[in-house]
């Protein structure tokens, strides 16, 4: 795909900016464009289809933050414009299909990660894992387009119908096993790949939070309400009300996504947080309402560090900073240090493996700019000399690493260095 011009502008300008470091001058380079040169095809019917690199399937999740950071250059730019625009056509379109399903194929080709799924698969999932941050993400670039760039043409019928449903799933799973028929069974022996209880997950109390399968980086829960993506469901439901009342008129959408907002955030605030007895009160990564709780971090977003990220509370927040130093030391269970780097990983990948994901949203959530500067210059050495952002790689030998091409990652190592230019911290 030919550059839009606002993006070849930038990119000249970054690199006059960068030019006394030259290794992250060229990593910028790489991974500032690599989702628009390598994973975007504008599709014949106006959509565009973003996937994820090396899996030929779009994620609603991580299409999203694949294309966030060039937002800001769409206002004046048509060819960005019919770029995300199309994007968000083409998540609204897989939601209407199927809510409940977090990545798509292309076309209704019936390719599937594992046919053997016992989910009600149909031909265009690639799989049907329920995370309800896939609700969420659409929810927040469509909003993010509309304020940024001022683009209302989104908001079609379609869209109209997508957000509806979206409320509808999300009050649904308030109370998954007494109204949901939604289940997820993998034959495989890795336990993070499948939903015990027959598919259905373990019992749940009501909270008023709202119930999802899977975390963000598709493992299973082990309890039913993920707090990190229960906070970016009050945050998009806040974005709803308002496109529901200045877009559509609609104060019933309005009213339904207000009532759903406040239940939910009642229930991140009652069953959420757990004394810890080291850091104090600390935001729980799940708890199912019965008082058990799983303390962890994960590298995925949303997750407990990335809070400030996806808005629910500022970096300021105690709770906040409290989570933030459980989660970067070692009473998380997924926080790992080597001879390169210390941070956050993730069970998703092999034990011991920091993610570059992590470190990156350790840096665009510190306050601290010598915090930011170490965490930069800790991404810059661990690349392993391939000029990209990888998912997890052994601190003691980075080039010991999972996922060569992995659009996402390198999106939000660009996003942190055009926060840092923005600063003037570089």
């Amino acid at each position: 795909m030919t550059l839009p011009k606002s993006i070849t502008t930038f990119l000249e300008e970054a690199d006059k900016r960068l030019a006394h470091r030259p290794k992250l001058q060229q990593l910028f380079r790489n991974t500032f464009p690599n989702t628009l040169e390598t994973t975007t095809k504008l599709l014949d019917d106006g959509t565009t289809f973003v996937f994820t690199g090396d899996i030929p399937a779009m994620w609603l999740r991580d299409s999203t933050e694949q294309v966030r950071h060039y937002i800001p250059f769409a206002k004046n730019d048509e060819q960005l414009q019919r770029i995300i625009g199309g994007l968000i056509a083409r998540q609204i379109f897989y939601i209407n299909i199927d809510p409940y399903t977090n990545a798509f194929n292309e076309t209704a080709n019936d390719r599937h990660y594992r046919d053997s799924d016992d989910c009600h698969l149909n031909p265009w999932m690639w799989e049907r894992k329920y995370e309800l941050d896939s609700l969420c993400f659409p929810v927040q670039l469509m909003y993010s387009y509309w304020k940024e760039a001022g683009q209302t043409d989104i908001f079609t019928n379609e869209c109209y119908q997508a957000l509806t449903s979206i409320v509808e799933v999300m009050n649904t799973e308030q109370r998954h096993h007494e109204r949901s028929n939604y289940h997820f069974i993998r034959q495989t022996k890795q336990e993070t790949e499948t939903l015990p209880n027959e598919g259905r997950g373990m019992p749940a109390n009501y909270t008023g939070m709202t119930w999802s399968g899977f975390r963000p980086s598709d493992d299973a829960n082990v309890f039913a309400y993920n707090i990190p993506s229960n906070m970016f469901a009050v945050v998009v439901l806040g974005h709803i009300i308002e496109i529901a009342t200045e877009i559509y008129k609609d104060g019933r959408l309005a009213e339904r996504a207000d009532k759903l907002r406040r239940e939910i955030d009642f229930g991140i605030r009652h069953y959420g947080i757990v004394n810890h007895p080291t850091h104090g009160p600390i935001y729980a990564y799940e708890t199912d309402g019965f008082g058990n709780y799983c303390l962890m971090d994960d590298a995925g977003t949303p997750g407990l560090i990335s809070i400030p990220y996806i808005g629910y509370v500022g970096t300021d927040d105690p709770i906040y900073q409290n989570t933030r130093r459980f989660a970067l030391s070692f009473d998380n269970p997924f926080y790992f240090e080597g001879k390169h780097a210390k941070g956050i990983g993730s069970p998703h990948t092999p034990g011991g493996y920091v993610w570059h994901m992590a470190l990156s949203m350790q840096a665009l959530t510190s306050d601290n700019e010598e915090e930011i500067k170490e965490l930069i210059q800790v991404l810059i050495d661990t690349d392993a000399d391939t000029g990209f952002m990888h998912e997890g790689f052994h601190p003691d030998n980075p080039a010991d690493f999972s996922r060569e091409w992995f659009a996402w990652s390198n999106s939000l190592f660009a996003t942190l260095i055009v926060k840092e230019m923005d600063k003037n911290m570089i």
